[in-house]
């Protein structure tokens, strides 16, 4: 039983770690995204 236990909380904490850092990646790709419309809006004035 408590192995089962273990096995069920190490797959919960990697899901976890795994969905912090593909939120962190989509994060950084929709700044660059913002970035990039800024600057081609600055140098379209």
């Amino acid at each position: 039983m408590k192995n089962k236990t273990l096995m069920v909380a190490l797959l919960v904490v990697t899901a976890l770690a795994a969905g912090c850092n593909t939120i962190s990646g989509a994060g950084k790709d929709i700044e660059r995204g913002g970035q990039a419309i800024q600057n081609s809006a600055e140098r379209n004035k």
